[in-house]
């Protein structure tokens, strides 16, 4: 009986260990105007563990991510880009860290996103 546990133990943990993706590719969208807000939002995304690589597009607004899905997920990312100041497709930064971004980088407010357009 022992055996057939260990057995079990021992194909349940290779399973789970094929089961991750440590080179998962996504790409989500990201609000942000600048290169400022370029190096914020790649080193936020790159701060949630199991981030291998974030590209964040100035045009596009697309962060273009590699990642462990054994170590995190989408949900955490967008989270801790949020926790920057920068809005994704699913999380929305909190008003008062928005706030606190520089002047430049308030994608939310129309005349800077028009003062950018001459960029």
């Amino acid at each position: 009986m022992k055996k057939i546990i260990a057995i079990l133990g021992i194909l349940f943990m290779g399973v789970t260990g094929f089961a991750q993706n440590k080179n998962a590719k996504a790409t989500i969208e990201v609000d942000g105007i600048c290169g400022m807000c370029k190096q914020r939002i790649e080193k936020a995304s790159i701060q949630a563990k199991g981030v291998k690589s974030a590209i964040w597009d100035v045009e596009s607004h697309e962060l273009k991510l590699i990642y462990n899905d054994g170590k995190t997920d989408l949900t955490k990312i967008q989270q801790s880009i949020a926790d920057s100041g920068h809005d994704t497709q699913d999380i929305k930064a909190k008003d008062e860290v928005y706030e606190n971004i520089d002047p430049c980088c308030r994608y939310r407010d129309q005349q800077v996103i028009d003062d950018h357009k001459d960029d």
